[in-house]
C-alpha cells in the first residue's frame, strides 16, 4: 500500500509515501526460513524461496500499512498481540482460499468433461486451461478496485526502476519513466509458470479416487514451486532465443499485473532501490 519493497541479498528496505507526503525508508535484514546452505540447493531452494517471499510479503506490508494509516502529525496507530494474530489468521485464510481457487476448483471443474474426454493426459489440459483462465479472470476482477489499481502503479515503479539499471542508465525519474515495465524475473511470470508446469506433473497422477487426486495435487505444490523457480531464475539470466520465448507469456502477464506509475511512485521506486544498493558503484563496473 502506498509503496515499494526491494531486496538485496539479506537486506530489504520499504519505501513508502506518508500520508503528509514525505517519503519514510525502512531498512532491514531478513535472512530466509532456511539455513544458507539449503537455498544453494537447485528445486529444493525454490520451495523455500516461495516461503520466504510470502512472510516477507507480509512483513513489508504490515510496514507500509502503519505508515499509510498515520495521521497528518506523524502519530502511528497502536499495534496489539491481537493485530499480529489476526495478520496471521488472514495469512493462513488467504493461502487456503489461493489454494482452493487454483488448485481444486480448477480440478473440479474439469471433471464435467470426463465423460467426454477419457484420455488423462488430454484432462489435465484442461484443468490446467481452467486453472490459467481463472487466474487471468481472477487478476482482471481485482485490477478493478481502486487500491490494486495503485498496487499496480508501483508494482510497475518497481520493474522501471530495475529495468533502468540493468540498461546502464542512471537511476533519475526521467530514466525510469521510460524504462520497461515488464520483467523476466518477476513474480507473476512464475505464477504462470507454476500453471503451465502443474499440467505436466499433474498429468501424472493415476488414482480412480478423487480425494486422494486432489490430495496429490497439494502434495505436488511445493514440487512444482521449485521447478517454476529454477526455470524463472535461468529466464533472468539467459539470452538464449528459445529461453526468451518461453519468457514472453510471462511478459504479457504483467501487463495485467503492472501499469504506468506517476512521478511520485518512481521516486518512491527510487528511494527503495537507494536505500539497499549502491546504483552508481554497479554502473561504473558495469557499464
Amino acid at each position: 500500500m502506498e509503496g515499494v519493497m526491494m531486496r538485496n541479498g539479506d537486506k530489504y528496505a520499504v519505501a513508502v509515501r506518508k500520508p503528509n507526503k514525505e517519503i519514510a525508508v525502512v531498512q532491514d535484514e531478513y535472512k530466509g526460513v532456511a539455513p544458507k546452505a539449503v537455498y544453494k540447493i537447485p528445486f529444493v531452494r525454490g520451495v523455500f524461496s516461495f516461503v520466504d517471499s510470502l512472510v516477507l510479503g507480509m512483513k513489508t506490508l504490515n510496514i507500509s500499512t502503519e505508515y499509510y494509516m498515520e495521521d497528518e502529525q506523524g502519530k502511528k496507530e497502536e499495534k496489539s498481540a491481537g493485530d499480529s494474530i489476526m495478520t496471521g489468521v488472514i495469512m493462513v485464510i488467504s493461502m487456503a482460499m489461493a489454494i482452493g481457487l487454483f488448485t481444486v476448483l480448477p480440478y473440479f471443474a474439469s471433471q464435467i468433461f470426463n465423460k467426454i474426454i477419457t484420455n488423462q493426459h488430454l484432462l489435465a489440459l484442461v484443468e490446467g486451461l481452467i486453472r490459467m483462465l481463472v487466474f487471468v479472470l481472477y487478476i482482471l476482477a481485482i485490477s478493478q478496485m481502486q487500491d490494486i489499481k495503485r498496487v499496480f502503479m508501483y508494482h510497475g515503479a518497481e520493474h522501471k526502476c530495475i529495468n533502468c539499471l540493468e540498461s546502464g542508465m542512471p537511476l533519475t525519474v526521467e530514466n525510469v519513466r521510460k524504462a520497461s515495465r515488464e520483467h523476466r524475473r518477476c513474480g507473476t511470470s512464475f505464477l504462470l509458470y507454476v500453471m503451465v508446469i502443474s499440467v505436466l506433473f499433474f498429468a501424472m497422477i493415476s488414482s480412480p479416487n478423487p480425494v486422494m487426486k486432489v490430495v496429490m495435487r497439494l502434495v505436488l505444490v511445493p514440487v512444482i514451486a521449485g521447478v517454476s523457480f529454477e526455470f524463472i531464475r535461468l529466464a533472468g539470466k539467459s539470452n538464449n532465443a528459445l529461453i526468451r520465448a518461453f519468457s514472453i507469456p510471462g511478459l504479457l502477464m504483467q501487463k495485467l499485473t503492472t501499469s504506468e506509475p506517476d512521478d511520485e511512485m518512481i521516486e518512491i521506486g527510487i528511494a527503495s532501490v537507494e536505500a539497499i544498493f549502491d546504483w552508481k558503484k554497479y554502473l561504473e563496473e558495469n557499464f
